[in-house]
């Protein structure tokens, strides 16, 4: 459904870092970089037939995070859950909601952490299950 997820960022290097860390967690190696023709960069990020990209604002203005919006990876057991959250951090997130851990709901038990990049955007690592 989606080719993929773009979140902008007023310190490219600072995200680069963070990101490095989490996605590396996940399997994701070193992100290509791109210079657009204004002049601003932008990092992608691809795994898995899926591509996370990180960009400057081209607009000029400053980079901001969506109210409500999340961000989901999917990981592949929930010591990787756990290992996402604490090396996002470790690498300048923030853990938001409930600790990491089991969750059971109306869609079956789902392992989850909850933390936020240092920009603000709010991640997901989630595992289902088999």
């Amino acid at each position: 459904m989606f080719s993929h997820i773009m979140v902008g960022s007023d310190d490219i290097e600072r995200s680069k870092r963070f990101y490095d860390a989490v996605l590396g967690t996940l399997g994701a190696g070193e992100p290509a970089r791109n210079q657009t023709n204004s002049g601003h960069t932008r990092l992608f990020y691809r795994h898995d037939g899926s591509t996370f990209g990180i960009t400057e604002p081209i607009n000029g203005e400053e980079a901001s995070y969506a109210n409500g919006g999340t961000i989901g990876f999917k990981c592949n057991s929930p010591e990787q859950v756990k290992t996402f959250h604490d090396v996002a951090v470790a690498n300048g997130g923030t853990s938001v909601e409930d600790p990491p851990g089991l969750r059971e709901g109306s869609m079956g038990p789902m392992h989850l952490a909850y933390v936020r990049d240092p920009d603000g955007h709010k991640l997901c690592a989630i595992y289902r299950g088999k």
